[in-house]
């Protein structure tokens, strides 16, 4: 009992030390994302493309000084908490409300997505990391997808610079495909439900869905906003997949020191306990509400501090091959959806 208070007592006495460490870098991204989002509700801009861009504008914070661990931990931790709690807004009823056949042609997209990025990445010459962090981030939701995934994957010194792109290439191709798969959704003749099932069921980032969504109809984005939550949903196994894939990599690999992955990522227990407790109707309205945009926000934080850990100069290293790959999955995951909805669900 005396060393329990001993190790506690030692760990509060930590406690401000840690606080110091990480409080500038922490409060720069936080400054950073607030600033991103007056830009994006004043002039219309992603926020997270606004977050990414003054992040890289502010990369010499990350390369010495007192914002230096702030940064890291803002990219690490705040990152993986903002897709844990992304898990409140998903419940068993979202998916029974959709029906077998959208969400199979919804699960469909997501892994075939991924399965020809690593096709697609093969043929270009690029690394199966690469990958699974485009495919993935295409094929679910997003930043959030890539920042999720990214937290997994083994790193080298590529890993950043490969973030930093995929988070770049989807919220560029989200916000073009706001603009552009209405228009092809009225030239289709495709109704009110089909053209929210294309529109949630290819747009990759939510923000760009429910705006495209709703610029058509009220009912097509409602059915836009809750299609792509079932692709949110095909976060936490995704990303559970991937780690069990990369923990026998890594056991028979032993480049990484002969350290493994763990089982299972904390902030995959978490995102899936959440949940759990929300499809069980147990968490209030007001409480997820709050809890959804704490998510957000951790998440524009931490992709702003992403930003700041690299140079604009790494991202034009990524080689073009990188660019159609990333369009390539983009139209893949379009053409497919598309498919579907005119032979199988409508």
């Amino acid at each position: 009992m005396a060393v329990s208070l001993t190790a506690a007592k030692s760990s509060l006495a930590g406690l401000p030390a840690t606080l110091s460490a990480i409080g500038p870098g922490l409060l720069v991204s936080t400054v950073i994302a607030v600033a991103a989002k007056f830009l994006s509700e004043h002039y219309g801009a992603p926020a997270m493309l606004m977050a990414l861009l003054l992040g890289i504008a502010f990369h010499f914070l990350a390369e010495d000084g007192k914002c230096v661990a702030g940064i890291a931990f803002t990219s690490r931790t705040v990152l993986r908490a903002g897709v844990a709690l992304l898990g409140a807004r998903i419940s068993v009823e979202l998916l029974i409300g959709l029906g077998p056949e959208l969400i199979g042609l919804v699960i469909a997209g997501v892994i075939l997505t991924i399965l020809f990025g690593l096709l697609g990445s093969r043929l270009l010459g690029r690394g199966w990391r690469f990958a699974l962090l485009t495919g993935g981030s295409v094929a679910i939701c997003g930043a959030s997808a890539a920042m999720a995934i990214a937290a997994v994957l083994p790193k080298n010194e590529q890993s950043e610079r490969n973030l930093i792109f995929t988070v770049l290439g989807v919220t560029v191709l989200s916000t073009v495909a706001m603009i552009a798969y209405p228009i092809i959704t009225n030239t289709l003749g495709l109704d009110d439900v089909a053209a929210g099932v294309f529109l949630g069921g290819t747009i990759h980032d939510v923000a760009q869905v429910v705006g495209a969504g709703f610029s058509v109809s009220e009912q097509t984005g409602e059915t836009a906003t809750v299609v792509k939550l079932i692709r949110v949903t095909m976060l936490a196994p995704v990303v559970l997949v991937f780690s069990l894939a990369i923990r026998s990599f890594a056991a028979a690999d032993p480049q990484d020191g002969g350290k493994r992955p763990p089982l299972m990522p904390s902030f995959v227990v978490m995102f899936l306990i959440l949940a759990g407790i929300n499809s069980f109707g147990l968490v209030p309205e007001m409480v997820r509400t709050a809890l959804g945009d704490l998510s957000a926000w951790a998440l524009l934080i931490s992709i702003a501090a992403v930003g700041m850990k690299t140079s604009l100069k790494t991202i034009f290293e990524v080689g073009g091959q990188a660019i159609i790959l990333i369009v390539a999955e983009t139209l893949f995951i379009a053409g497919f959806i598309l498919y579907g909805i005119t032979h199988f669900i409508g």
